[in-house]
């Protein structure tokens, strides 16, 4: 697991389109925390990435929100008022995983249709400092391991690990 700092919105900003450099098709990034701990603001940043962030809205009613830059598709979920599983499935969620990069907002809820493989990121406010935010970043099965170690051991990110 890593962890890092966030001072401000604008550097979670910049910490996910970094990370966002480093996912293709296929991956699935579950992002867990409470309300306003800077989840959208890391969907945000990622969009930038790709040239999206003038068109990033939430998905909270919609359940899914799709982008697409150049070849690539981007779902944004946000499950936070799913009540299991079941709902994910009647929408057709799982069928997303492999046909783009998948940001899923309160991922917790739906935890057993989840791919084996994926990367969590929890959001913690700091207790000593409202405007900080604590992120920890793990892979969930072993497909991710690599691509994390390069990504903060190999100097795409100042980082240290729990």
């Amino acid at each position: 697991m890593y962890s890092i700092i966030s001072h401000s919105e604008i550097e979670t900003k910049t910490f996910a389109k970094k990370f966002a450099s480093k996912l293709r098709i296929g991956d699935v990034i579950v992002l867990s925390g409470d309300l306003g701990a800077g989840k959208t603001k890391f969907t945000e940043g990622f969009l930038e990435y790709f040239g999206l962030e003038n068109e990033i809205s939430s998905p909270t009613f919609t359940i899914v929100n799709e982008y697409k830059k150049d070849n690539i598709n981007i779902y944004h979920f946000d499950v936070y008022r799913l009540s299991s599983c079941d709902e994910f499935y009647a929408i057709g969620g799982e069928q997303y995983f492999d046909n783009g990069i998948c940001i899923i907002e309160w991922g917790e809820i739906i935890k057993d249709a989840l791919p084996n493989n994926y990367i969590q990121i929890s959001f913690k406010c700091d207790v000593n400092n409202e405007n900080n935010r604590i992120l920890y970043i793990n892979s969930i099965g072993n497909k991710y391991e690599n691509l994390l170690e390069n990504f903060f051991n190999g100097g795409s990110y100042e980082n240290f690990k729990c």
